[in-house]
């Protein structure tokens, strides 16, 4: 006979990473299909998004940069520029201060399409975690505490 698994829960659904596990892959599934109708990935559009806030918010920014402000990895997210530029949604060019970087731009068509796929995401959001008792609020302070610890 088999021996049982030795936990300290009772049950499954006392486990608070399996629990985070199941629900990121709900998540994750009702963003992708919100975002396919536009021809990205969740990912594209966290890189996409991230890099027209930065950007829109006055900044030079280079792949370093965008890959620690969405807490992606860095050759992960090289790949995914890639694509995106390939797509035509953002651009590669010198850096004003660092030459051994690029500064990423959007281009138009990115900003366009960070735009529509913001309103998309954000109401998957709402969508999904307006079932939350008491709102979003305190679960948002919960999840940035533990990303920050």
């Amino acid at each position: 006979m088999a021996e049982r698994l030795a936990t300290t829960f009772e049950h499954p659904d006392e486990s608070p990473g399996l629990l985070l596990w199941q629900v990121t892959n709900r998540w994750q599934a009702a963003q992708r299909a919100a975002l396919a109708p536009l021809d990205l990935t969740h990912v594209q559009f966290v890189l996409l998004a991230s890099l027209t806030w930065l950007v829109g918010a006055g900044g030079t920014i280079s792949q370093r940069e965008l890959a620690d402000h969405a807490a992606t990895d860095p050759m992960m997210t090289s790949q995914v520029l890639r694509t995106l530029e390939h797509k035509g949604l953002l651009q590669r060019r010198e850096h004003p201060t660092d030459r051994r970087a690029k500064a990423l731009v959007p281009t138009d068509e990115g900003v366009a399409v960070a735009n529509r796929a913001i309103a998309v995401v954000e109401a998957c959001d709402r969508e999904f975690f307006g079932r939350l008792a008491g709102g979003t609020g305190a679960f948002v302070d919960a999840l940035r505490g533990l990303r920050d610890n």
